[in-house]
């Protein structure tokens, strides 16, 4: 009995010593599983991003945007004008401020401001009064010293009469002669006349105002011709000569071009600024330009040679240099044409109606991108719109 207690016992102790043994086994296991998991979630969320990033790729690999729509332009061999264009202001060939050489009350206006008067017109009228009388007792005593001179010469003639009467009644005579000139010189200044034929501008005076001399009347001027007075820079002189055409254009009248030519070359330069002064003479029939309009000025010269030319709405300007988009055509794969586009850089020169001189990077025949610009890098696919190229602008840029 006590044997079997001893060995169920026993028996106990082993079954609980035992049953220990079999825990380390299962949380092996249990971690086996788990990493076994997080390893296959890993390796799924990566395969997952690096498929997706392949067909990402693939994607845009494969995947072309639509060839964008441009505008066209073929670069041209032509000879553009030859032009010089500077600023200047419009001159009167004759303007005056008509004034009185002497002093005088005014007695009669006779003009109409702002109307059109011949040379010599009567304008003003000061008080001469005193003037005519005096010129009347001149006359007066030139008729007594003729008399008197006449009688003196006959008396001397047949020896009755010494020389020295004749003398003394000759110088008489001429003293009343120069008393009627001056008095007739002064009677003339009284009456102010129009020295050129002219428009007259604003009136300045009034009946009975005490007119000094020197005081402004009225403006005249001549409109039938203006001169455009306009500097140059020293380098351009050995190209402008007397007789060159200039157009003019004047801010009033815009879109119409006034002819005429050069008249005058200022001999000296400037030292203070280097610029040469230049007068051209232009007709003004219509008289539409006037005095101390700005204006600005084109002198025609000689024809260059013949440059490479694109609508200046093909360049792009940037602070890395001036470019064109030229147009390229390939071959692909199954013999199509294809267009794209080459980003070039070129060297620009003058502006002129709406065009630009390349003086480099292009040839002629060449096709550039005239619009569309924006939309498109170097290498980028595009097709061609049937619409022209934009117009000319109104005015376009100067030089």
């Amino acid at each position: 009995m006590t044997i079997a207690m001893e060995n169920s016992h026993a028996s106990a102790r082993s079954a609980v010593e035992e049953k220990p043994r079999h825990r380390p086994v299962r949380t092996v296991k249990w971690f086996i599983i788990v990493g076994v998991l997080l390893a296959l979630l890993v390796g799924g969320f990566v395969g997952f991003n690096a498929f997706r990033t392949k067909m990402i790729t693939q994607f845009f690999a494969t995947n072309k945007p639509p060839p964008a729509t441009v505008t066209v332009a073929e670069a041209k061999s032509e000879v553009i004008p030859n032009l010089l264009t500077a600023v200047g202001d419009l001159a009167a060939v004759h303007q005056v401020n008509v004034t009185s050489d002497v002093s005088g009350r005014i007695t009669d206006i006779m003009f109409t401001a702002g109307s059109h008067v011949k040379a010599g017109s009567p304008l003003v009228q000061l008080f001469d009064a005193p003037e005519r009388a005096d010129l009347a007792s001149f006359k007066a005593q030139a008729t007594v010293a003729q008399l008197s001179l006449d009688r003196a010469k006959q008396l001397a003639s047949r020896q009755f009469g010494p020389q020295a009467t004749v003398d003394s009644t000759q110088a008489a005579f001429d003293q009343a002669n120069a008393g009627i000139a001056k008095t007739e010189a002064i009677i003339s200044q009284k009456l102010v006349r129009a020295p050129f034929d002219g428009e007259l501008g604003v009136r300045h005076v009034e009946v009975g105002q005490f007119l000094t001399a020197g005081t402004q009347i009225v403006t005249l001027t001549d409109l039938s011709a203006v001169y455009a007075n306009f500097t140059t820079t020293e380098k351009e002189s050995a190209t402008l000569k007397v007789g060159q055409t200039v157009r003019v254009v004047v801010d009033a009248y815009p879109g119409r071009k006034f002819e005429g030519k050069i008249t005058t070359i200022e001999p000296q330069i400037n030292t203070d600024t280097r610029n040469i002064r230049i007068q051209a003479t232009i007709d003004n029939p219509d008289r539409v330009l006037k005095p101390g309009m700005f204006a600005t000025t084109t002198v025609v010269l000689p024809d260059k040679p013949a440059v490479i030319t694109v609508p200046e709405t093909a360049v792009d300007y940037t602070l890395y240099g001036d470019s064109v988009y030229l147009i390229k055509e390939t071959k692909t794969d199954d013999g199509k044409t294809s267009l794209t586009v080459e980003r070039t850089f070129v060297r620009t020169g003058d502006r002129v109606e709406g065009r630009v001189v390349i003086a480099s990077g292009l040839k002629a025949g060449d096709r550039v991108v005239a619009v569309g610009q924006l939309k498109l890098q170097s290498g980028s696919a595009v097709a061609i719109s049937p619409d022209p190229p934009p117009p000319v602008p109104a005015r376009p840029p100067l030089n």
